[in-house]
């Protein structure tokens, strides 16, 4: 079974940092594209990052110079380094992937979504 595993939600102070982490295993040949999405309460799922294989990364405005996305092929592991955090940033976080498993299906997965709240 193929699956995105994250980690690294939490609560946070206004303008603290914290890194999320999201792993890809199962039966994969290659990982595409990855990226994060989140959804805060009564609104749609927004784009925050995405990268590609590459290396090549865009953002959404609202967290330009704020967050950082990076990723490791090998482990087929991206991350999102999140700093100078704001309360609109609270949101459930969503780890997004696309490929092709080892049987030359192509993949379109999600993660469970971790929590990131944003509160003094």
């Amino acid at each position: 079974q193929v699956q995105l595993v994250e980690s690294g939600g939490g609560l946070v102070q206004p303008g603290g940092s914290l890194r999320l982490s999201c792993a890809a295993s199962g039966s994969i040949f290659s990982i595409n594209a990855m990226g994060w999405y989140r959804q805060a309460p009564g609104k749609e799922r927004e784009l925050v990052a995405r990268i590609t294989r590459g290396g090549i990364s865009n953002y959404a405005d609202s967290v330009k110079g704020r967050f950082t996305i990076s990723r490791d092929n090998a482990k087929n592991t991206v991350y999102l380094q999140m700093n100078s955090l704001k309360p609109e940033d609270t949101a459930v976080y969503y780890c997004n992937a696309g490929g092709i498993s080892v049987t030359w299906r192509s993949l379109e997965l999600w993660g469970q979504g971790t929590t990131v709240t944003v509160s003094s």
